[in-house]
């Protein structure tokens, strides 16, 4: 518990899928992203009807998880406090988010669950690419990237998002079928 994870996946993948950061629960106890809690039970449903998981469920680090042509990371290497991060342990993961981000050279579209996830990313481009325009998240909504690559906002699988309808199963697994689109 409470040790830093990093991304896992296909490392030849074009599709990136980022998140906040490992949950208190699922990815800090289990050691994988997205793994062993309520996010990772949404999310991998959606990843498998999308065809891109192997399976619809991320329970440990050992459970058979294989994910075809993405990779997934996050933005927070480690559980913020309540859930917020600040700017300051944002600057101090980043240099972790960038090195993934270039190791990733079948890259195509990003996939990023939520607008800290998205801000991460734009942050990424604005400062390696002297990238003046602002994107604001919506979800579904793509932005083309100086590099040739794709930025997909998306709605986080959260409890809170998929309680309150914000985002279901159809919705989700719509935008990664899409995704795959520009792959």
């Amino acid at each position: 518990w409470g040790k830093p994870i990093t991304g896992f996946g296909d490392e030849g993948a074009n599709i990136l899928i980022v998140g906040l950061a490992p949950a208190a629960h699922g990815g800090t106890r289990t050691g994988r992203v997205f793994t062993g809690d309520k996010s990772s039970e949404f999310l991998y449903q959606s990843l498998y009807k999308a065809k891109i998981a192997n399976q619809p469920k991320s329970e440990h680090i050992n459970d058979g998880l294989k994910i075809n042509n993405a990779y997934i990371t996050t933005a927070l290497r480690c559980v913020p406090p309540n859930d917020k991060p600040k700017k300051k342990e944002l600057e101090n993961c980043n240099n972790f988010f960038n090195q993934e981000i270039n190791l990733l050279k079948n890259c195509k579209i990003i996939v990023a669950l939520g607008k800290i996830a998205f801000d991460t990313c734009f942050d990424f481009y604005k400062i390696n690419y002297n990238m003046k325009k602002k994107f604001l998240f919506k979800h579904g909504k793509k932005y083309n990237l100086p590099d040739g690559k794709i930025l997909l906002g998306c709605y986080h699988p959260s409890p809170r998002n998929v309680n309150t309808g914000r985002i279901n199963l159809q919705k989700m697994t719509k935008l990664f079928l899409n995704a795959k689109k520009f792959t």
